[in-house]
């Protein structure tokens, strides 16, 4: 009896110990931005003001977790409407025939503190490039609601070129390197 009882503790606790928790972006308190070189002289900041998405976790840390986001490009937003509606034309994002951008993890690996690097896939019109991406991990808290939430950011850079935004091949007068920041609150 006594090692009936010691295996199905041992059951409950494996189980415990390895469910998933899904969390899912709080649009409120989480941003997609760039900047890009203009003109080799100065540069243009701009965001995407809709982004979902979701991360699976197995315990509180970012070992072994799943996460999966969606950008949508009609939300581009510089402050400048000329050159947002610019930027979803054929000449560059082509929002109407790809109306989102996507990150699928493949894996993701520990380093010092706080920070891992994280693998997928980016999806941006249609290419879909292996990148790696450094992660900061915030941890978890609660919210004004008593909700558990989860932060992470992440700053890295592309060639907007891989992803068949052509405008201005050269660089000249937009820059070929996209620097990206993502600062990212899941609620549980």
């Amino acid at each position: 009896m006594k090692k009936l009882f010691l295996f199905f503790a041992f059951a409950f606790l494996s189980n415990t110990a390895s469910a998933q928790t899904t969390w899912k972006v709080d649009p409120m308190h989480s941003f997609a931005s760039f900047n890009i070189k203009h003109m080799g002289i100065s540069f243009v900041e701009g965001r995407f003001d809709k982004m979902d998405g979701t991360v699976t976790t197995t315990g509180n840390a970012l070992n072994n977790a799943k996460f999966d986001f969606m950008i949508d490009v009609n939300s581009i937003n510089t402050n400048v409407e000329m050159r947002d509606n610019h930027l979803k034309s054929a000449d560059f994002f082509e929002a109407e025939k790809f109306p989102a951008m996507k990150f699928v993890s493949t894996s993701i690996k520990k380093g010092k503190g706080n920070s891992y690097i994280l693998t997928g896939n980016l999806t941006i019109k249609d290419v879909t490039k292996k990148v790696s991406v450094p992660v900061t991990y915030g941890g978890i808290a609660k919210n004004q609601q008593g909700k558990e939430v989860l932060g992470f950011q992440t700053n890295f850079i592309i060639n907007r070129l891989d992803y068949n935004i052509k405008y201005d091949p050269t660089g000249g007068a937009v820059a070929k390197y996209v620097d990206i920041k993502l600062f990212v609150e899941l609620v549980k």
